[in-house]
């Protein structure tokens, strides 16, 4: 029986694969969409920011909840680069039907969005977030 922590890696595996086959995000950030940032990205580029997973058990399934984040660095004039892009993840995942590997996605969910310019003063970062649940299969 897969793990709650197996479930999160599944998820996580399954978002990078979606982002990376869409289209309207390529056109902003032309793949780069990265778990860990290479020394000399070019901006902007997306990352897999913080995850949180608890057990959602159900009375007879353990499920697993996600909280996760993705982040946009960009370091355009202003926000809208960063907005834009926070447009395209929010439109390739919400409600998107994602099979991780060994679970099935009950939903993925938008939960928040922000940005903000950073302490060095040139870099824009923006954060989205989404809750799912999944169980295993």
């Amino acid at each position: 029986m897969p793990t709650i922590m197996n479930a999160d890696l599944a998820l996580q595996r399954a978002i990078y694969a979606h982002l990376a086959g869409d289209a309207a995000l390529d056109a902003l950030v032309a793949g780069r969409i990265y778990d860990s940032v290479p020394g000399e990205a070019a901006f902007p580029y997306v990352t897999l920011g913080d995850a949180l997973v608890t057990a959602f058990d159900t009375g007879d399934t353990c499920g697993a909840e996600h909280r996760l984040a993705l982040n946009v660095w960009s370091r355009a004039g202003g926000r809208s680069e960063a907005k834009a892009i926070l447009g395209a993840l929010h439109a390739a995942l919400h409600d998107a039907p994602l099979m991780p590997e060994g679970h099935s996605l009950i939903n993925l969910r938008f939960a928040e969005a922000e940005t903000r310019r950073e302490p060095d003063g040139t870099t824009w970062r923006g954060v989205i977030r989404f809750r799912a649940v999944t169980e295993p299969i």
